[in-house]
């Protein structure tokens, strides 16, 4: 899934902003969101390797198919 990659490198730049304007906390948070789009990213290429006769095993998730962080 490379076509998701392009943000690392928006939130990467946001970050420079950030630090070269004294926004400490804001370049703080960057950086987790960073690891935290890297992460998915990551997690949708290991969903494209998935065997495709649906034996998945999902790490953390319920049976309604969300995780552990449920949005409305």
């Amino acid at each position: 899934m490379a076509q998701n990659e392009w943000i690392l490198d928006v939130l990467s730049d946001l970050n420079a902003f950030a630090v070269a304007n004294g926004l400490s906390a804001l370049a703080e948070q960057l950086d987790d969101t960073r690891l935290i789009a890297a992460a998915e990213i990551a997690s949708l290429k290991n969903e494209a390797r998935a065997p495709a006769d649906g034996n998945r095993s999902r790490i953390g998730s319920n049976p309604s198919g969300f995780g552990k962080h449920q949005h409305a």
